[in-house]
């Protein structure tokens, strides 16, 4: 498997890992600069060159991922015999350094309700490198002409059309999805928010709308839910930032975004050990 498919693979199981490149060779090395070896909790592939530089790269590369060390690593050898390293001794003669690139598993965010406000945030969120689904009941909110604005997005988008059970796309979401609620209707709306709740391995849950539509939602969910006042407070309601309070689509999906982003921040420093 080269490297490339290799950090596909990874990025596919949501699983993380390190990318490591030799970055620079002076003298007689295993490898010329440019080799590249992937690394994963228990798997690698490619090579480096073996031998000690590879050994302690990949321990390295482990510690990274264990600790979900964020930044890229440098890490230099001297290739001789007067040097006592901890898989032993390679005397090529030259030098080598090589850089770690952590790869993270990316976060993925769900918005259900691809209308003028999903739209809009859907265009700021293919910006970022993540997995993003775009879920609606309604096909002439997904064709290819629509979301052709999306085309250059550095996330990689992926479409549910949903024409009677929306909510059954919760459970095919990948650990600790976002799911952010914004339907063109509101009994669909409460379906999700419902069905939300029993979907254990999601992230955030947020809906959009106004006071009123969350009392009734809320009694509802507590109702013919029958889920506790605990658990429904997982559902976040208004979405957005506070102090944004525009209505027009692009605003709103600005707030939204940001929001989001300051929710992605938070749970980075929480999984940090």
């Amino acid at each position: 498997m080269t490297w490339i498919a290799a950090v596909a693979r990874l990025r596919a199981r949501r699983e993380p890992g390190v990318l490591v490149t030799v970055a620079t060779v002076r003298g007689h090395a295993p490898r010329d600069a440019g080799a590249k070896l992937v690394v994963g909790r228990t798997g690698t592939w490619g090579s480096i060159g073996g031998g000690n530089v590879e050994a302690v790269a990949v321990d390295r590369a482990r510690e990274m991922i264990a600790a979900a060390a964020p930044e890229p690593e440098m890490l230099d050898f001297a290739l001789n015999d007067k040097v006592t390293n901890r898989h032993g001794v390679q005397c090529c003669g030259g030098t080598v350094a090589v850089l770690l690139e952590p790869l993270p598993v990316v976060r993925a965010v769900a918005v259900f309700g691809v209308g003028h406000v999903g739209l809009e945030l859907a265009r700021i969120l293919a910006r970022q490198d993540i997995d993003l689904h775009l879920v609606d009941s309604r096909a002439e909110l997904l064709t290819e002409e629509r979301l052709g604005v999306l085309s250059d997005a550095v996330a990689q988008v992926h479409t549910h059309h949903t024409p009677l059970l929306p909510e059954e796309v919760l459970a095919e979401l990948p650990p600790g999805t976002h799911v952010l609620i914004m339907t063109h209707d509101h009994a669909e709306d409460a379906a999700l928010c419902d069905a939300a709740l029993r979907t254990d391995h999601l992230g955030s849950i947020g809906l959009i709308g106004s006071a009123a539509k969350w009392a009734r939602f809320r009694k509802r969910l507590a109702g013919e839910g029958d889920h506790d006042d605990a658990l429904i407070d997982r559902i976040k309601t208004p979405i957005g930032l506070a102090d944004i309070t525009g209505k027009e689509p692009a605003t709103i999906a600005v707030s939204v975004a940001a929001d989001l982003l300051r929710t992605f921040e938070a749970d980075f420093e929480a999984d940090r050990p």
